[in-house]
């Protein structure tokens, strides 16, 4: 008989899915990896895994511990997984502008909650990094995951993720495209690509209100550039530990706007129900066409599902609320 031993053994081994219509007018061949098909429906069950099985083997994640993370939310998912089926206590921390669908999953997955605005600068003590930093220190017995700074992030990429494209593709992957949030993800399977071909092309999405692009291109961390936005998952106002920036050969940004429009559009076009982020990875593809030839093989990495956004990116009232629905 054939069986998974828990849950959290069904992770990784995701399948690669052509685009086709969005796509139309690229030169090359573009593959999804379509991570939605790990049990919590998104990449980040990769690395929250990884995360707790690293803390458990250092001796820093002991029996009975909870665990505290500041997240967008899919992070906090996996990491609900692993608590349920490890026994550990788990605290989210999220900000304002993250769904409350997402919010819902992890309180329904048995996480304590805590919601902290986003309009704040990361040191702000109301922040939800400043928070969650506060509540392990505050709390016995617990433990802070930051997957920003935490190498096993980036280590997940590049144990798993990385190897299954290389595979998929039997090889001839050209270039890697994804959203860039924490980094483990890009940078990860980045390096790991690039260390099997070092010509594979490695390029980043990021959003308007982010500080990665420019600090890419000049090495600055310009403040001017931080200001809310929507788009959920990718971009940063700060510079996460995980993100190397040696690995990335460029970024391009995308609107809020854009993001969402191809996240509607690919649920209708390409029968593929995915968060945002996807929305913005498919027009950040379109954006890069002139780096593309016919022999190529793009690879997009699609982060998390669409059903924790129907009160947003599916929701019209929402959409022409944004100015977003014309």
């Amino acid at each position: 008989m054939k069986y998974a031993e828990n849950i959290l053994e069904t992770i990784g081994q995701t399948p690669l899915v052509k685009l086709n219509k969005l796509t139309a007018e690229l030169p090359c061949l573009v593959l999804a990896k379509y991570e939605t098909f790990n049990p919590g429906n998104s990449v980040k069950d990769r690395m929250a895994l990884q995360i707790v099985e690293d803390a458990e083997a250092s001796g820093i994640l002991k029996p009975s511990y909870t665990i505290i993370e500041g997240t967008s939310g899919n992070t906090g998912m996996g990491l609900a997984l692993a608590a349920a089926v490890k026994g550990y206590k788990l605290i989210c921390v999220l900000s304002d502008k993250q769904s409350k669908e997402k919010m819902d999953v992890l309180r329904a997955m048995g996480s304590e909650v805590h919601v902290c605005p986003t309009d704040v600068a990361p040191e702000d003590p109301r922040s939800y990094y400043s928070t969650a930093k506060r509540l392990a220190t505050e709390i016995p017995n617990s433990w802070y995951v930051n997957q920003y700074d935490n190498p096993s992030n980036c280590r997940a990429h590049f144990m798993s993720t990385g190897p299954e494209i290389w595979e998929q593709t039997e090889g001839k992957v050209t270039h890697f495209v994804v959203g860039v949030g924490t980094g483990g993800t890009i940078s990860g399977v980045g390096s790991y690509l690039k260390m099997k071909n070092p010509n594979v092309k490695v390029w980043g999405i990021d959003t308007y209100g982010s500080v990665f692009k420019k600090y890419h291109e000049t090495g600055i961390f310009d403040k001017n550039e931080i200001y809310p936005y929507v788009t959920e998952g990718i971009g940063e106002d700060i510079l996460p530990k995980n993100v190397r920036f040696e690995i990335i050969d460029g970024f391009t940004k995308v609107t809020d706007k854009d993001a969402a429009v191809y996240t509607r559009r690919l649920a209708r076009e390409e029968g593929m129900f995915l968060g945002n982020s996807a929305g913005a990875a498919v027009k950040g593809l379109l954006q890069l066409k002139e780096h593309f030839t016919k022999d190529d093989v793009v690879v997009v990495l699609f982060h998390d599902h669409g059903s924790r956004y129907v009160g947003k990116i599916f929701n019209d009232d929402w959409m022409r609320e944004k100015g977003f629905l014309d």
